[in-house]
């Protein structure tokens, strides 16, 4: 089944910290897949820091499925991290990411395959349509989240967190995940040039073993990071656009408040009707605020125009074909 210049049908990358209950399972779940389906697959398993024996069975595992790799991390660096890795080393044709926890099916990455390969997709995201989670903990936040993700992205997934995913190959080789900017994936594709992107309705399971790795903080976390990766994506190489006009809109502002009050004062002088020195005015002092503030907006804008203009990637772009 593999074609053009992949070396695999599927690449499998899975992110582990502290998951030693439910490895041999999950393996033994995903070998069963890509047997009945007959692909040609990788197994891919980072090992972010584990403290547990992760690692060990990791190792017992590779010994028994020569097709499965794994990279292990001196110290847990994030989820991000993990897929960063895996990215790197992903060979398969469509790349699959799940989690460790069995919570994710894999029987789910036939059809999810096909709507990549035949369907023509970039990217396939999981949806959780009816969550094993508890309601109030991870469903109300999750369901708040997701819909601001969807107002600020622009991109129509109602589970932009999900750890099922499926993608085209050239798209994980194409995007750069850092941080914790595993949760906007599909945006960093997205404002790479790969749009094509769907979701699907997945089975999700209840934990079965041990308990989650994130907590209620995760959300405001991710809302924090969604905002900077808007802000980037949308001024980094333009910083001016920004800075510039928030700079110019602030000085404007304070200018038009500090020449009222002193016209007011005129006025008032010119008609003998008693008047407040300008110095006595709490508003003025304000105007001299906005003034500043202005001027300090604009040269961040231009300091930040010369940095974009120094960049090493300030011209680099994906091209999708060229002849």
């Amino acid at each position: 089944m593999v074609q053009d210049s992949f070396k695999k049908d599927i690449s499998v990358i899975i992110s582990i910290f502290n998951e030693e209950e439910s490895l041999r399972e999950l393996v033994e779940w995903i070998e069963k897949v890509m047997e009945s389906n007959r692909f040609s697959y990788e197994l891919i398993m980072v090992d972010d820091g584990s403290k547990d024996r992760s690692w060990e069975i990791i190792l017992d595992l590779a010994k028994k499925n020569s097709c499965i790799r794994g990279i292990s991390f001196r110290r847990n660096y994030g989820k991000s991290a993990a897929l960063y890795c895996g990215f790197k080393e992903a060979e398969g044709r469509v790349v699959i990411t799940m989690d460790a926890d069995l919570q994710d099916s894999p029987e789910e990455i036939p059809e999810m395959y096909r709507m990549i390969t035949e369907d023509g997709y970039d990217i396939v995201s999981g949806w959780k349509k009816h969550r094993k989670d508890n309601a109030i903990t991870k469903n109300l936040p999750s369901k708040l989240y997701n819909a601001t993700a969807r107002k600020i992205t622009g991109i129509r997934l109602h589970d932009m967190n999900c750890g099922l995913k499926a993608y085209r190959n050239e798209v994980v080789k194409n995007i750069e995940v850092y941080g914790e900017m595993h949760r906007y994936i599909p945006y960093l594709a997205k404002n790479a040039g790969f749009d094509k992107i769907t979701e699907k309705p997945v089975h999700h399971q209840k934990r079965k073993y041990g308990k989650s790795k994130f907590g209620v903080e995760r959300f405001v976390n991710g809302f924090l990071d969604l905002l900077s990766l808007w802000f980037l994506s949308t001024f980094s190489k333009k910083p001016m656009h920004f800075f510039g006009f928030t700079g110019l809109l602030t000085f404007f502002i304070g200018g038009l408040l500090a020449v009222w009050i002193i016209i007011e004062k005129l006025v008032q002088q010119a008609h003998g009707v008693p008047y407040r020195p300008v110095t006595d005015q709490p508003l003025f002092y304000l105007a001299l605020v906005a003034l500043v503030i202005g001027v300090l907006l604009f040269l961040a804008g231009f300091l930040g125009e010369m940095i974009s203009r120094t960049s090493q990637d300030r011209n680099h772009y994906n091209i999708k074909d060229k002849f």
